[in-house]
């Protein structure tokens, strides 16, 4: 469960493969292609969160980018392609969506300018008269009817391909906050049949043939149709703070703080500064000058200039991730720089996640509507760890000195295993009053059910081999406890150890203990020390205690060599008092057991003792 989730939004950062494009007349657009066909430079943090490792990214911009660099870091958390599903392509709907809102008809557009009963109402309004009156480029806009406006006082207001209201003013002819109220007005009489999804005042200053936007752009939304998960999170008292421009798109509701930003710079600067802000909740963060400053200008090196100051700022962000905090980067459209079109682009969007709950690699592939992103979010901060309730009781088998059996996990680990073989196990264990039965995952339900409390069960993850990747260790656990499993005897991944690569070993142990811990089982590691060196067995007990495991294991009873008495010995030297020690493998006597606990042994795994 999360504490803090910051979700980012890079606007307009499509990465193509739409496959409804062509209703949109985007065909082939793809916004990281452009981008990528450009800069030779790597961008080392947005390919570690996945970005080049997406399913469909068929473009071959992206092939021969990712062809020229081998060395490209694999990712640490879950990524997945993402289809919009609303019928639009602007920044409203797609933060809508994001949020939880499905829009099942387009917002109105205007190609051929605004009616002539639209502006008679924004001039009774107003006040003022109005110019231009066409879809227009924002920077044309001001250059072609500028020196008009200023002369006459006229505000130029003009459209584009998206559902967009925009009027233009100089700031020493037109006040800014005659401005806004101006769009406000706008805003008003923008309803019905005409509730374009901005209204957006577009201030600019200087001179004739010099004309330049500034950063006091203010949107003015039309406001959700219905409660979004902004609205969700803040009637449950959780904090919802945007940074940039998601108070525009939202008209303002469900927040908790807004903080304005003049560019992507100053946006990353105040992302980065929340970061060292104690709070519970959602930050919401749009950086806008990749869609207005570069993809709306076909300014592919400033794009791509953009993207590389964005990856530098993800490597502080991911430095300051605190272990209850989860990062999302996703966009919200496309704006494909380097075709003729000047406007958003219908594309799908990457989704980036890294932190709490997203902390293993995982390809999530195409997932249908950014509203998957609100269900992350939600889930994220809201979600509780549900403890099983185990029956006997996880964790409280005390051994009988006089019964050796009382150490034993009774196990039946074989391929060829039926039901039958798993009942009379059970019944053996049950009669010897051994710790618990050891058996294969696809039987811990049927077990739990026979054994009916009788005896503790007890199943293996990754097992033998221990080369399954994270992901699929953690569910395998996952599940193996929520069918009744108390116990975990999980096989680190040795082909790592082997390789050198021991933070990842030590990550998988320590993720595979909270998670069983969070069911309220215990995690036994198996390090199988027949494979390991002396030296790489003495690591082992140190990643084991570091990451809170409950027993370390010698083997699987399925390699080269079973328990030994060194090993034991080994373990006992260097384990932290928390962990306990089990040892299996080969033991096949009374007496060989014994030795094993007199060493420092706490349970034995075998299958033929008792018989």
């Amino acid at each position: 469960m999360a504490k803090r989730v910051f979700l980012i939004v890079l606007d307009s950062f499509g990465i193509g493969g739409a496959p409804d494009a062509d209703k949109f007349g985007d065909a082939g657009s793809n916004t990281l292609g452009a981008v990528l066909s450009f800069s030779d430079e790597p961008y080392p943090n947005l390919s570690k969160m996945g970005l080049l490792s997406i399913d469909g990214e068929d473009d071959p911009r992206i092939i021969s980018y990712k062809n020229a660099r081998p060395e490209l870091p694999s990712p640490i958390g879950s990524y997945a392609r993402v289809r919009e599903i609303s019928a639009g392509k602007d920044s409203t709907i797609g933060h809508w969506e994001i949020a939880g809102i499905i829009s099942d008809k387009p917002q109105p557009t205007y190609p051929d300018g605004f009616s002539d009963e639209i502006i008679a109402k924004l001039e009774k309004a107003t006040g003022r008269g109005f110019l231009c009156n066409k879809p227009y480029s924002g920077t044309d806009a001001i250059r072609d009817f500028g020196e008009e406006h200023v002369k006459t006082g006229k505000l130029i207001i003009y459209t584009s391909a998206d559902s967009v209201l925009q009027i233009a003013a100089h700031e020493e002819v037109v006040p800014l906050e005659e401005l806004y109220d101006i769009c406000a007005k706008a805003r008003e009489i923008m309803s019905g049949d005409d509730a374009v999804g901005r209204v957006i005042a577009r201030p600019f200053i200087g001179e004739p043939g010099n004309f330049t936007r500034t950063a006091n752009r203010h949107d003015f939304s039309l406001t959700a149709p219905s409660s979004t998960m902004l609205d969700l999170l803040k009637s449950e008292g959780y904090d919802v703070i945007s940074v940039g421009k998601i108070y525009d798109l939202f008209a303002g509701k469900g927040l908790t703080e807004s903080n304005p930003t003049k560019s992507n710079t100053d946006g990353i600067n105040k992302t980065i500064a929340m970061m060292d802000r104690d709070f519970n909740g959602l930050c919401f963060v749009n950086l806008v000058d990749f869609d207005m400053s570069y993809g709306h200008r076909n300014d592919i090196q400033g794009y791509a200039t953009a993207m590389h100051e964005f990856d530098d700022a993800l490597g502080v962000i991911l430095s300051k991730l605190k272990e209850d905090d989860l990062l999302i980067i996703t966009a919200d459209h496309g704006c494909d720089p380097s075709t003729p079109s000047t406007d958003h682009s219908r594309e799908c969007i990457p989704l980036l996640i890294y932190g709490d709950g997203y902390n293993v690699p995982c390809n999530l592939g195409e997932l249908t509507g950014f509203n998957n992103i609100s269900n992350i979010v939600l889930s994220a901060l809201m979600s509780r760890d549900y403890k099983r309730s185990f029956s006997p009781a996880a964790d409280t088998n005390k051994p009988d000195a006089n019964n050796i059996m009382s150490y034993v996990d009774l196990t039946n680990l074989k391929t060829t295993a039926t039901e039958k073989d798993i009942e009379a196990l059970i019944d053996r264990a049950i009669a010897l009053k051994t710790a618990s039965v050891c058996i294969q995952p696809c039987y811990v339900k049927d077990a739990v059910r026979y054994a009916n409390g009788r005896v503790a069960v007890c199943t293996v993850i990754g097992f033998p081999n221990g080369y399954h990747t994270t992901a699929a260790k953690l569910f395998e656990a996952k599940d193996a406890c929520d069918n009744g499993a108390s116990e975990i005897d999980m096989v680190i991944n040795i082909c790592f150890v082997k390789a050198g690569r021991y933070d990842e070993v030590f990550e998988e142990i320590k993720l595979l203990a909270e998670a069983v811990h969070a069911k309220g089982a215990i995690l036994k590691v198996i390090i199988e020390t027949c494979d390991l060196t002396e030296e790489e067995k003495v690591l082992l007990c140190k990643m084991v205690s570091d990451a809170h495991a409950d027993f370390i294991k010698t083997s699987t009873g399925f390699s080269s060599a079973g328990a030994k008495t060194e090993d034991i010995v080994l373990m006992k030297n260097n384990i932290s008092p928390d962990v306990r020690i089990k040892a299996a493998g080969g033991i096949r006597t009374e007496e060989a057991a014994q030795e094993m606990i007199s060493n420092g042994a706490v349970r034995i795994g075998a299958s033929r003792l008792g018989n």
